[in-house]
């Protein structure tokens, strides 16, 4: 299994740093009929009111989508099942039995590859200010992820200021203490000041880009294209073949969107977050297909 691209939350480093935190993952890996391989990772938890639930998200992983349909159809668990899903078709989870509960969010997903493939993909402008950033003053260093780190408190504040969600740091510090090596900082300094950072975790083929924060100063000298541009480049020389970017919010935040797309990163739309219950199950199988998409 470890040739698929793993998303995060379905990947074993993910499941190591909810270990650390006392979050119990189930990891299974099937074969199913003709000798193809499934993977699939989730966290149960006991609710008040409602009981024990079940939370997969983006998973399962497979090869094929009609390999991930086929296996959600034979289902067995007793508790509800919250799923996230990932290349799944509303049809399919319908006829499996899940109930939609949220609409399908948009990540951004950047190919790594050969330098010149990844410069060629560069939007203009996201290349105009990568090239005003190179020729400023921008000292740049790359670390391992500290919990100290000015960057997690920074980002912390930014995200309740801008009312947003995110990893905590807590759950960062515990990837990083789970698994040496694979979370990362890129920062940014000027003048001996830091200005701008960025936290990226790796797993697997996959890299995700979970934290970001720049100063007015950073924003003005071009730190932060800077700053994920060595890191594509980086992750690409060590064998990574996608950067997850996170989800585009044009509602939101334009200039994020734009600026995630900038790199070159291709739109994935996701498939909703759905619910299977055996009480809902043959009621979702009937739903009218305007109700699940």
């Amino acid at each position: 299994m470890t040739d698929l691209p793993l998303p995060l939350p379905q990947s074993p480093e993910y499941a190591r740093a909810c270990a650390v935190l006392g979050i119990t993952c189930r990891v299974g890996e099937d074969m199913l009929p003709g000798a193809a391989a499934l993977r699939w990772q989730l966290q149960t938890r006991r609710l008040p009111l409602v009981g024990t639930v079940s939370l997969l998200s983006r998973g399962p992983v497979a090869a094929q989508p009609a390999d991930a349909e086929s296996w959600l159809r034979e289902w067995r668990m007793a508790e509800p099942l919250v799923l996230n899903a990932d290349g799944l078709s509303g049809a399919a989870l319908r006829r499996a039995g899940f109930w939609p509960l949220l609409t399908p969010a948009t990540l951004a997903l950047v190919p790594l590859g050969p330098e010149t493939e990844m410069r060629a993909a560069l939007r203009q402008k996201w290349r105009n200010r990568l090239a005003r950033g190179a020729r400023g003053n921008l000292a740049l260093r790359r670390m391992p992820l500290q919990g100290a780190h000015w960057l997690l408190g920074a980002e912390a504040a930014q995200a309740r200021a801008r009312r947003y969600r995110n990893l905590p740091p807590a759950f960062l510090a515990a990837f990083a203490k789970a698994n040496p090596g694979a979370a990362l900082i890129w920062e940014a300094r000027q003048g001996g000041t830091p200005v701008a950072a960025i936290a990226v975790l790796r797993h697997g083929r996959m890299a995700s880009w979970t934290t970001g924060v720049a100063t007015a100063q950073g924003r003005a000298a071009n730190a932060m294209p800077l700053l994920l541009w060595e890191a594509m480049r980086w992750l690409a020389a060590r064998g990574h073949d996608q950067l997850d970017l996170g989800i585009l919010n044009d509602d939101d935040a334009p200039g994020v969107t734009r600026f995630k797309l900038g790199t070159g990163a291709r739109p994935h739309r996701l498939g909703g977050t759905w619910l299977r219950c055996r009480a809902l199950a043959p009621l979702a199988r009937h739903l009218p297909k305007g109700l699940a998409t």
